[in-house]
């Protein structure tokens, strides 16, 4: 199946990159729980235009009778970045609590539209990593140029790699002795390409196949949009 570009026309026109990008996390989450072992499972997590709003909590509290508490004045005012929209896959083991061990990111605009924004993306998977847990990031953002790939190596390793406008990669935290290792698989994508099958490695446990181009064609399916033109041309599966 053809990579196709969500975010221009004429898709961008006919169907919303957002719908799409919620459907397919359901998918790999799917697909995923097809593959889990007893004790784990696979849950999507979309959300857009995340804010904090103070208000509304001061507001209910009010109604139920609760008052917060009035604090002194902080000792500093500076703004900071949110991870405004989250598009993720996370991976439980479910025996333990449930745990997160693992998440797969579908990257949005939002998360490439400023420094400070590319910021806060990198430092959530740079979280998940040093806490062990697989991660997998797939970048098929055609309308922000920014390599979050890039800033993600280089943030957990200081090393400098080539960069690309979209890809999809896996990375493994692991140990080389008693020494900390980070192990990558990274595919540079263009559209009309298919996409790739990644190691998923979940944290102290298995390692499952991701299906990317499997998942990508089932969504496009789902959402109707196979035959799709992207500049001429009809997708098929």
């Amino acid at each position: 199946m053809p990579l196709l570009d969500h975010f221009h026309p004429p898709l961008s026109e006919r169907r919303q990159w957002h719908a799409f990008h919620s459907v397919w996390a359901s998918v790999i989450a799917l697909d995923l729980n097809r593959q889990l072992p007893a004790g784990y499972f696979a849950d999507p997590n979309v959300e857009f235009n995340i804010e904090i709003d103070v208000a509304a909590f001061e507001e209910q509290g009010a109604k139920n009778g609760f008052a917060s508490w009035t604090p002194p004045a902080p000792t500093l005012t500076a703004p900071m970045a949110l991870v405004t929209d989250v598009v993720e896959i996370a991976v439980y083991n479910s025996e333990a609590g449930p745990v997160l061990v693992g998440a797969i990111e579908l990257v949005s605009p939002a998360n490439k539209e400023r420094p400070q924004t590319r910021d806060a993306f990198v430092s959530k998977c740079a979280s998940y990593l040093q806490q062990a847990m697989g991660l997998i990031v797939v970048d098929l953002v055609t309308s922000r140029k920014a390599d979050l790939d890039a800033a993600l190596v280089q943030r957990v390793t200081d090393l400098t790699v080539t960069p690309s406008d979209l890809w999809a990669a896996a990375y493994r935290p692991g140990l080389h002795g008693e020494e900390p290792t980070f192990e990558t698989w990274h595919h540079p994508l263009a559209l009309g390409d298919s996409l790739p099958t990644l190691p998923f490695w979940l944290k102290n446990g298995p390692c499952i196949k991701l299906d990317l181009e499997a998942t990508y064609a089932h969504t496009l399916q789902q959402q109707h949009m196979i035959g799709t033109s992207q500049g001429g041309g009809a997708a098929t599966c």
